[in-house]
């Protein structure tokens, strides 16, 4: 994934990072008991994605284009000779 850029543009680092906090919103009240905060911190982690989704469409995400992987042709390794020191 990284020879393809995934993920690194402002809107998925944005609607991560707000699908992250949910997330521990969500387990921090589910620890307490309490339902309501548990579902407050569900609705942070789907506006996450909502977040990155409105960034994406106002170009500050990855273009659809460039997702395809890059290949490159194999590394070519020689042999050392046996009395070769480093």
């Amino acid at each position: 994934m990284a020879g393809s850029s995934h993920g690194h543009t402002p809107a998925a680092w944005t609607g991560v990072t707000i699908a992250f906090i949910g997330f521990c919103v969500a387990g921090a009240f589910m620890v307490m008991a309490q339902p309501v905060g548990f579902w407050a911190g569900m609705v942070i982690v789907l506006l996450g994605g909502v977040v990155g989704m409105i960034m994406r469409s106002m170009g500050l995400g990855q273009p659809k284009g460039s997702g395809a992987l890059r290949h490159t042709a194999p590394a070519v390794v020689t042999p050392e000779p046996a009395g070769a020191k480093s």
